[in-house]
């Protein structure tokens, strides 16, 4: 591909963006994160019209020195959302389920579900499938640490990594906790999106692991992206580690040893991916491409595009909505769609998991940047905010106003 320390120069310059820029990024982002030891390693993708124009691997895959590999493996965690999310709009298509379906058609463990600590008053109105898939469902997130409902979720572990629960259990358990607030009243990043995925199975007959191979996965030839680590995947598994009390980065979960090699975990729709740049690219060009890739197509170009417009009411942004203390986004001038959120004002759409993975869509400039590496949280450094400006600033040669 002609890479000059990550940079493809002729490919960058024939995509209208500058060599340099391009090349100071990767230094900026080795020197800030990886020379500090604050990440132990990085990949990063850059495409533009989906030609690629940088590829850069660095550091220590794992703790025992390997260097990163251009092929490796990563715990993608909540960037598993939006591949839930295309999942179900694909059975929106096929006539199976509506945005304004009651969840209760499908949940129906849902039909007595409460509102707040009290646990005594009835929603004020019904949760729809387009709550769940923008996450104003009343539903949250143990890690969220605010209220004493999201305690019962830590006490359940309704939002680790490693259940073992099957998707009637998980559903079981939910029933049996109040909402946070009513549906469609406030947003607050939650298990919505496992929910989702267990609407996913009953619609279609089929656990989501199956769905996804057999609907998105083969389609669009992401073969090492799965729940299950593989036996022949286990050495490209990078390790993966958490920042503690102290601020020191230690192991949360080893690449061969992973816990993503056991079997019998609930299918997390909302984080239980394992999947790599590759193939991330792949399913991330079938969006930009307004939902087709090499002639396998997953979904209409309007259904793409109503994915990533903005669902939250009246054109607000989250900073109207939000009621939660985590999320991967900012919310000051930033909306959500059908599965990701987005930046109102370039229209850029985007999500990312909480062992620090990116993923950021520009349909205007025809730009897809991807980014991976292994530290909890997500939070920790402003690693994304970094990458979204120094891209941003390299491109020389700007694209006119979409029209739609």
């Amino acid at each position: 591909m002609g890479m000059t320390d990550g940079v493809d120069k002729a490919a960058a310059q024939a995509a209208g963006m500058e060599p340099d820029r391009l090349g100071a990024l990767i230094d900026h982002l080795d020197a800030t994160y990886l020379a500090s030891g604050k990440l132990a390693h990085m990949q990063l993708l850059v495409s533009r019209d989906e030609q690629p124009v940088l590829a850069a691997a660095r550091g220590a895959a794992r703790a025992t020195g390997e260097p990163l590999r251009d092929d490796a493996l990563f715990r993608i965690a909540s960037m598993t959302k939006p591949i839930t999310s295309v999942a179900f709009m694909m059975l929106v298509e096929e006539g199976k389920v509506a945005l304004d379906t009651p969840v209760t058609d499908v949940i129906p463990e849902f039909a007595d579900l409460r509102v707040g600590r009290g646990n005594r008053a009835r929603p004020k109105q019904v949760m729809r499938m387009i709550d769940l898939l923008r996450h104003m469902s009343g539903l949250t997130y143990g890690l969220q640490r605010q209220t004493p409902i999201d305690a019962r979720y830590r006490q359940l572990g309704l939002d680790e990594f490693q259940q073992k629960r099957t998707s009637d259990e998980f559903i079981a358990d939910l029933a049996r906790l109040p909402l946070e607030y009513s549906p469609g009243e406030r947003w607050i990043y939650s298990v919505s999106t496992d929910v989702l995925g267990v609407v996913v199975e009953r619609l279609s007959g089929m656990d989501l692991d199956a769905f996804f191979r057999a609907r998105i996965f083969d389609p669009l030839g992401m073969i090492d992206t799965g729940f299950v680590l593989r036996d022949d995947q286990v050495e490209r598994m990078t390790d993966a580690w958490r920042l503690n009390e102290d601020g020191e980065r230690v192991i949360a979960d080893l690449g061969a040893r992973s816990g993503w090699r056991r079997q019998g975990r609930f299918l997390s729709g909302g984080g239980g991916l394992v999947s790599g740049v590759s193939d991330y690219h792949r399913f991330a060009r079938m969006l930009l491409r307004g939902g087709e890739l090499d002639g396998a197509r997953l979904l209409r170009p309007d259904t793409v595009a109503m994915m990533r417009d903005n669902q939250l009411p009246g054109g607000s942004d989250l900073a109207r909505y939000s009621t939660g203390m985590f999320s991967e986004a900012d919310y000051n001038g930033v909306g959500f769609g059908l599965g990701f959120a987005m930046d109102l004002k370039s229209q850029e759409y985007y999500w990312g998991g909480v062992f620090s993975t990116f993923f950021w869509i520009d349909p205007i400039e025809r730009l897809i940047g991807l980014f991976m590496t292994q530290l909890l949280p997500s939070s920790a450094y402003p690693v994304r905010a970094d990458l979204r400006a120094g891209v941003r600033a390299s491109i020389v040669d700007h694209r006119g106003v979409q029209t739609r």
